[in-house]
């Protein structure tokens, strides 16, 4: 399988709590990516737009779990 339909059923497994910790652990983690990609150019910088396609599904998940409670 791909690793983004992995990445969507493992967060459809996650609780509300769960989800909201991941999505700032992603957070802080496209910060430091960035950071590191204005000082020097990444190797992989498609890593980046990865991360931000995660934190949107994060999202998403995060706000459909809320509307079912």
């Amino acid at each position: 399988m791909s690793k983004k339909v992995d990445f969507v059923k493992s967060i459809h497994g996650m609780n509300e709590s769960d989800l909201k910790a991941r999505l700032e652990e992603d957070k802080q983690r496209l910060k430091k990516l960035q950071f590191a990609h204005t000082i020097s150019p990444l190797e992989n910088p498609m890593t980046i737009r990865g991360l931000r396609r995660d934190i949107a599904r994060l999202i998403t998940e995060l706000k459909l779990k809320e509307q079912q409670a």
